[in-house]
């Protein structure tokens, strides 16, 4: 087993919003998306050029592989800002912020899916984590940078995670993106299981700082609809569980 075995599964989406606001808690990239981007119009538009990165780079053609490649990098190359003070200096071509995407990308994938699948295997869960940093060099990250094992990974990330900071402008960001006011109505409508899956995988450090909401009600709520889904994903055919990965695929070209 290997990364393109669990990527396609569309059940790691559940991780999505958590991913993408730990991210915006490293100020390099909270602040390089809040100045370079824009949730409130198109709160969608980082979600599908992620999802299409993620798909290509683990079961893509290499031509679909370097599509993303191309297209990702064209649209980092204006994300950066020097430092003033009123944020950090930042450039989406940094190697260390490279890392920390790749990063949330793996942590959360591996959670929901730990949710839900059975346990692997040692050897199988480092080769799977070792593909994981492709979403990182595909960048230009070099690969040594990549934590050598799930060790070596568990305490980069626990160090991570203490120097996390979340401002007014981080907050905003984040509380627009869970909003989705601006979004099609089929987001709006599964926009309170996407906020509540989001807020609840979240660190606990980092539900705090951003200040949202939690409950030991909703701790079991969540739990429940875990083993609820893991049930459902026994039974639902792979053609189905892997449907996303083929819409964002066929939609490369």
């Amino acid at each position: 087993m290997s990364i393109a075995d669990i990527a396609p599964e569309a059940v790691i989406l559940a991780g999505a919003g958590r991913a993408i606001l730990l991210q915006l808690a490293n100020p390099g990239v909270g602040y390089g998306v809040a100045q370079h981007s824009n949730f409130a119009a198109d709160p969608l538009k980082r979600l599908h050029g992620t999802l299409s990165y993620i798909y290509a780079l683990t079961n893509g053609t290499p031509e679909q592989q370097k599509l993303v490649q191309v297209r990702v990098q064209r649209a980092h190359h204006p994300v950066k800002g020097p430092r003033t003070a009123a944020h950090p200096a930042y450039s989406a071509g940094d190697p260390v912020l490279q890392l920390w995407v790749a990063a949330t990308l793996y942590d959360s994938g591996m959670q929901s899916y730990r949710a839900l699948f059975p346990a692997l295997g040692p050897d199988v869960a480092e080769t799977v984590y070792r593909d994981y940093g492709v979403l990182g060099t595909a960048l230009g990250m070099p690969a040594d940078l990549w934590p050598a094992t799930r060790a070596d990974f568990a305490v980069y990330w626990e160090c991570q995670l203490t120097s996390l900071r979340v401002d007014e402008t981080i907050r905003s960001v984040a509380h627009e993106l869970l909003a989705a006011r601006h979004a099609p109505l089929w987001v709006k409508a599964i926009m309170p299981l996407a906020r509540f899956l989001t807020v609840g995988l979240l660190p606990l450090s980092l539900r705090e700082l951003y200040g949202f909401a939690w409950s030991t009600r909703k701790d079991k709520a969540l739990a429940a609809m875990f083993k609820l889904a893991a049930v459902l994903v026994r039974i639902t055919p792979r053609r189905i569980r892997h449907a996303p990965m083929h819409f964002y695929l066929k939609r490369l070209h």
